[in-house]
């Protein structure tokens, strides 16, 4: 398979949950700023909270950076061809796919910062479920 050096990320049509808007968009970003994933791992893109609570209290952006970083849960945005290729590992097929919000633990993949936050190298048997909506989960760091 070739893989077209001017591709762009398809996030899902839908407001990104949590996600701190930059200025520059990145499902408008050049994708080739982003690392493409080898082998069996993923990109994911950790879960970030909103920067108002429901009471109405703005939170630090350190808070918010602390969270990120601490954060369980993630968009995945790419994912290598190997992932979830091993019919041994994987009989039912794979586990999520991209567009979907996912578990891993705290401590799980590799960790890439870029503007506005960071990303994370996660391998495919690191995810450990899949969730709707990343709200519905309590985020403590």
């Amino acid at each position: 398979m070739e893989q077209s050096s001017k591709s762009k990320i398809q996030l899902p049509n839908k407001e990104l949950v949590g996600v701190k808007k930059s200025e520059k968009d990145l499902a408008k970003e050049d994708s080739t700023k982003l690392p493409q994933p080898t082998g069996w791992r993923m990109l994911v893109l950790p879960f970030k909270m909103k920067e108002k609570t429901k009471g109405g209290l703005h939170l630090a952006e350190t808070t918010l950076e602390r969270q990120q970083v601490a954060s369980q849960t993630g968009l995945v945005l790419r994912m290598g061809p190997q992932c979830y290729k091993d019919k041994d590992r994987y009989p039912d097929g794979p586990w999520c796919k991209e567009g979907e919000w996912v578990m891993f633990a705290r401590y799980a993949g590799s960790r890439i910062k870029i503007e506005g936050g960071e990303i994370r190298l996660l391998n495919d048997d690191e995810v450990l479920a899949t969730v709707k909506n990343p709200e519905d989960i309590l985020h403590e760091y």
